[in-house]
């Protein structure tokens, strides 16, 4: 379903020394012939998430990922009420358009009001906008211009239909997601014939859920957050065929599960955006024993587990500051040793039918 060029990982000897790593690793998703780099930038943290970034801090962000090499970046109106496409949009206009792939999501219409809150749920000093949950064809439409003034483009390469999950909507989930999937998701479609963007699908954190909307759909493209990784990899059982079978692209997002796997079971650690339990912890204590002992970094088996996958044509990852980004890109990178996978599958710590790196 996709062509992969160049993906061998290896030639950063020394990862927190790396200054100059570049990942050019590139994947030609078929059904689209869009070109997505191994690995993306996630768009939320310059949203203000989990903390306030400048905006000269923000566009360094964004210039630096292009000089490692990333050309697929994804974004969202819900990463800090348009604060993250508007800045990602102002960043990446010195740069040629076709020369990048970029993305966003639809589900949330941003209305002006004075009085909105500065701070919604993790996002901090956020615009005075109030975010309503849309999932109607017109209010599809108008999320996507609203988006394009916002991001100054004429088009997009690929539109998520966005958390229409019960994490999000709890109780109401089912009605929000038949709307998603009778008025969204026909409106995509209609942008799609009229060349407004090139791939369609849905981004979300559960993997029933996602399946459930690959079944009913003609999609192209889909955004799982935080379901295949190497604490969870449910996916395989139904999901990641059924995608790999129909030419379905996935991005993968929250490959660390918001944490825990590049941090380490630490104290504080996090999985899933809440405090890592018990049996999170010892779970991944055990595969960064086993990546220790061939002296390899537990995040760098994170982000390559992640992307072997033959359904996967690009990890999304989000960084708080330049160091990080740069640390993630040498990560990528960073030659792993085969025994390390075999021991992890030995262990039963990743599935046998879990594909891994050659």
């Amino acid at each position: 379903m996709a062509d992969r060029t160049n993906w061998r990982p290896g030639g950063v000897a020394d990862i927190d020394g790396a200054t100059d790593v570049k990942v050019s690793h590139e994947t030609i998703h078929e059904r689209s012939k869009l070109a997505f780099t191994a690995i993306g930038y996630g768009g939320a943290p310059i949203g203000n998430f989990n903390g306030t970034f400048t905006e000269t801090e923000a566009t360094e962000m964004v210039m630096q990922s292009w000089d490692q090499g990333v050309r697929y970046f994804d974004t969202a109106p819900g990463y800090g009420n348009g604060l993250s496409e508007y800045r990602l949009g102002h960043a990446l206009r010195s740069y040629d358009r076709s020369q990048l792939v970029l993305s966003t999501k639809v589900g949330r219409v941003l209305t002006p009001a004075l009085d909105a809150p500065t701070q919604n749920g993790q996002y901090q000093n956020i615009p005075p906008l109030i975010a309503s949950y849309d999932y109607s064809y017109d209010g599809v439409m108008r999320a996507v211009e609203q988006s394009m003034q916002r991001m100054l483009t004429d088009r997009f390469d690929a539109l998520f239909i966005h958390d229409c999950d019960r994490f999000t909507h709890g109780s109401a989930q089912p009605e929000y997601f038949r709307q998603a999937i009778v008025s969204a998701f026909p409106a995509l479609e209609s942008l799609r014939a009229q060349g407004v963007v090139k791939a369609i699908g849905f981004g979300v954190n559960e993997t029933d859920v996602m399946t459930e909307a690959v079944k009913t759909t003609d999609s192209d493209l889909c955004l799982l957050a935080g379901r295949y990784t190497l604490l969870e990899q449910e996916p395989l059982d139904e999901l990641l065929p059924a995608c790999a079978e129909r030419g379905i692209g996935i991005v993968l997002g929250g490959v660390y599960n918001s944490g825990v796997l590049a941090t380490g079971p630490v104290k504080g650690a996090r999985f899933n955006y809440g405090p890592a339990p018990t049996d999170v912890l010892k779970k991944a204590g055990r595969i960064e024993e086993i990546a220790r002992r061939h002296d390899v970094a537990l995040p760098a088996v994170a982000l390559q587990f992640a992307f072997a996958h033959p359904a996967v044509v690009s990890v999304c990852v989000g960084a708080r500051n330049i160091g990080q980004q740069q640390r993630n890109a040498a990560l990528f990178e960073a030659p792993i040793p085969q025994q390390v996978w075999e021991d992890l599958r030995a262990a039963r710590l990743i599935r046998e039918d879990a594909p891994i790196p050659s």
